[in-house]
């Protein structure tokens, strides 16, 4: 699996601990709601600034956002 679609899941999955919404998450995170919709599945390749703005909106450090990541051969 790539990198962008575990990053993708590791956004949803933390989205859906938090019970909240791709809308509630684009608020929070200032992030474009489709924007969020293409990263949690994979399709964007993301830039530090907006993972930290995830981080931020999770109250998570980025290590943590990013734990259990692993980069693979396609």
């Amino acid at each position: 699996m790539t990198i962008d679609k575990q990053l993708g899941m590791r956004i949803s999955y933390l989205r859906k601990q938090a019970g909240w919404s791709q809308e509630e998450l684009s608020f929070r995170s200032a992030i474009n709601k489709n924007y969020l919709s293409d990263l949690e599945r994979g399709r964007r390749n993301p830039s530090l600034k907006i993972l930290e703005r995830l981080a931020r909106a999770f109250s998570l450090n980025l290590a943590t956002l990013l734990k259990g990541l692993e980069s693979f051969d396609e």
